[in-house]
């Protein structure tokens, strides 16, 4: 049986298969059930990476990888006051306000042909159905994973011959909400698009941008009798970054997991690992 790639799993049918032999195994994030769809028009409407938006026009992204502003929130600002001392200043005693430098550190895989900054103090985590995987050390929900496609199944010039970014958007949330189908009684997922866009970056490549916002609510009773004794409760409230690229007849996806009360805290930040995502030319 053919290899399931994850353009087949988000419901995506390629200009043209490539008849290559398989030199890597896809992992099990890849496969699914959702239906392929063929290929839309061509987006001819284009919106910057650091505004999502469903219209606008194209402009270069640089990565700028010295960046060192904080994340500054609560659960790292607590560290910082453990370790600020006291400033003796003219017979007062004044407490050192925290700061917080986490910066960022760059990732590149000359392997696959990808790169991308990540938080300096996340940690990687290897064996996670994934190329690569990091997350947070205090918030274990929040993570970031890349995700390739086999070179064997099939050939991409552009992350445009996916249709455009709102058809993409639609594949893209089909498939986490695939990946997180769930046995157990009682339990309901609301999910919902809020941005798709596209850019092209300083290296001359088009990408997407998809962020969406999945919910999950579950029974503290599911195996109640009384519809009464079924009380349904929110178990947890997400957002989910995704970024597609194309290089070497290949497909990209950089994926970022976040709770929606840490995303207010640390937009700024983790859209900056977004727009630093890259896909690069392998050499032979």
């Amino acid at each position: 049986m053919a290899a399931v790639t994850m353009a087949e799993r988000l419901g995506f049918i390629p200009l043209s298969t490539s008849t290559a032999t398989v030199n890597r195994s896809i992992p099990p994030h890849f496969l699914s059930s959702a239906a392929h769809n063929p290929l839309l028009t061509l987006p001819t409407r284009l919106s910057p990476f650091a505004t999502p938006s469903n219209s606008g026009s194209c402009f270069s992204l640089s990565s700028n990888l010295q960046t060192t502003k904080a994340f500054a929130v609560p659960r790292r600002s607590l560290m910082s006051l453990i370790l600020s001392g006291c400033i003796f200043s003219e017979g007062n005693f004044a407490f050192a306000q925290p700061s917080v430098s986490v910066g960022f550190r760059e990732y590149i895989d000359t392997f696959d042909g990808y790169s991308f900054n990540y938080p300096k103090n996340w940690i990687q985590v290897r064996g996670a159905n994934a190329d690569i995987f990091f997350r947070d050390p205090f918030v274990l929900d929040e993570n970031l994973s890349v995700e390739v496609s086999s070179p064997s199944s099939s050939k991409y010039k552009s992350v445009e011959d996916l249709g455009p970014p709102e058809e993409a958007g639609k594949a893209v949330l089909r498939q986490y909400l695939t990946e997180f189908m769930s046995t157990r009684l009682g339990v309901k997922r609301e999910a919902s698009i809020l941005s798709t866009s596209s850019a092209i970056a300083d290296d001359g490549k088009m990408y997407y941008q998809i962020e969406v916002n999945i919910k999950s609510y579950a029974s503290n009773n599911e195996l109640a009798v009384m519809p009464q004794d079924r009380v349904v409760r929110l178990e947890w409230d997400r957002r989910y970054l995704s970024v597609l690229g194309v290089e070497n007849n290949q497909l990209y996806e950089l994926r970022l997991q976040v709770p929606e009360n840490v995303f207010v805290q640390e937009e700024n930040d983790l859209r900056k690992v977004m727009t630093s995502f890259r896909v690069n030319k392998l050499t032979v």
